[in-house]
C-alpha cells in the first residue's frame, strides 16, 4: 500500500487507516479476542499500518483486546502507528477536556493498549467548557514524559481547531470527522480548507457511510431512496471500468482530495479488509470525481 506522512510529523503511514471500534463488542473473552486477532491481521496482511482507537470504542474493551494482540507478538507495534482519543465520559453522558482527565485517560490507554508511547493522541468530541491553556498544559505534559508522540482531534469545526492550535507551542496533526459521498459537510465548512492551510491530515470516520456505499443492500425506508441508489449505480459504473468494489470507488473519491484524507476503515471482515486495501491503487479521473460528486448531492453545481 502507498504510504503518506501525517500533518507535519515524523509519521509515514498508510493511506488507508484500519477502525478498531467493532474488534470487541465489549467483550474481551476468548471468541473476541480470536475475532479480533483474525481482523487486525488481515489489516496487517493488507498493508495497513495506521491503527485507530478510542477509550470509548467497545467501552474500553477494544483496546484491551488490541493490547492482548501485541502482548502476544510485540513484534507487531514496530510496523504500527497507534491513534487513540480520549474525552467521552459516562455517569452522566458527557465530554471532558480537563487536564485531569486527559492525562488520566491516556495512561488508561497506555496500560490497556500495552504500549510505552501512544504516537497520536486526540481529544474525541468538542468540550463545551474546554480550556485552550488546560487542554496545553495536559498535553504538553504527556509529550514530556514521552507518552504522546504528536496530538491531534476529532470531530472539531475549524473554529474549534484554531482555538485549540493557538494555545498550543507545536502543531496538531489530524483532525478525524465525519465525511463520506453521502455526508459532505467537510467540503462546505472550512475543514477541509483549515487541514490544507495548516498542513494538517483529515482522518475520515464513515467513509463508506454504514456499508450503504460498500454493497449493504438500501433498507426500503431509507429517505431519498431513489437518489441514493443513482449514486450507487453510478459508483458501480466506476467501478466495474477500473475492475474494483464499489467500496474502493467510495474510499478513492475520498482520497482524490487535495487535503489528502485518510479513510478510516471499520469493517472487521477480512475479505472485506482486503477489498477496502485496493483503493489505495486506484485513481478517479476529475470528470469522475464530480460525476459522483453531482450524483450524491442530487443537484447540478451552480
Amino acid at each position: 500500500m502507498q504510504t503518506q506522512q501525517i500533518g507535519t510529523s515524523d509519521l509515514q503511514t498508510s493511506v488507508l487507516a484500519y477502525g478498531c471500534m467493532k474488534i470487541a463488542r465489549g467483550k474481551t473473552d476468548n471468541e473476541s479476542l480470536k475475532n479480533a486477532t483474525q481482523a487486525v491481521m488481515a489489516a496487517i496482511e493488507a498493508s495497513f499500518t495506521l491503527f485507530d482507537h478510542a477509550d470509548i470504542y467497545g467501552r474500553t474493551k477494544c483496546e484491551e483486546v488490541f493490547g492482548k494482540i501485541l502482548k502476544s507478538d510485540p513484534s507487531l507495534r514496530d510496523n504500527m502507528i497507534i491513534a487513540t482519543k480520549c474525552g467521552i465520559r459516562g455517569n452522566p453522558h458527557r465530554w471532558d477536556f480537563s487536564c485531569d482527565h486527559i492525562v488520566w485517560s491516556c495512561e488508561q490507554s497506555l496500560k490497556r493498549l500495552n504500549i510505552e508511547t501512544i504516537d497520536i493522541y486526540q481529544l474525541h468530541r468538542p468540550d463545551f467548557l474546554a480550556d485552550p491553556e488546560e487542554i496545553c498544559h495536559a498535553f504538553c505534559e504527556l509529550r514530556a514524559s514521552g507518552k504522546v508522540r504528536h496530538f491531534g482531534v476529532s470531530n472539531m469545526r475549524p473554529s474549534q481547531l484554531a482555538m485549540i492550535s493557538k494555545a498550543l507551542p507545536f502543531p496538531l496533526v489530524v483532525n478525524q470527522v465525519q465525511t463520506s459521498l453521502l455526508h459532505q459537510d467537510c467540503l462546505d465548512d472550512g475543514t477541509l480548507d483549515q487541514c490544507i492551510s495548516e498542513n494538517m491530515t483529515p482522518l475520515a470516520w464513515a467513509p463508506v457511510a454504514g456499508g450503504i456505499l460498500a454493497g449493504k443492500e438500501l433498507p426500503d425506508d431509507i429517505p431519498d431512496r431513489e437518489a441514493k441508489q443513482a449514486l450507487l449505480d453510478k459508483m458501480d459504473e466506476i467501478a466495474e471500468e477500473h475492475g474494483v468494489g464499489r467500496d474502493a470507488v467510495a474510499l478513492a473519491w475520498l482520497r482524490k482530495h487535495p487535503s489528502r484524507i485518510i479513510p478510516i476503515i471499520g469493517t472487521t471482515k477480512p475479505d472485506r479488509i482486503h477489498s477496502a486495501a485496493v483503493a489505495a491503487k486506484i485513481e478517479l479521473s476529475r470528470e469522475h470525481w464530480y460525476e459522483l460528486l453531482v450524483s450524491a448531492r442530487g443537484q447540478n453545481l451552480p
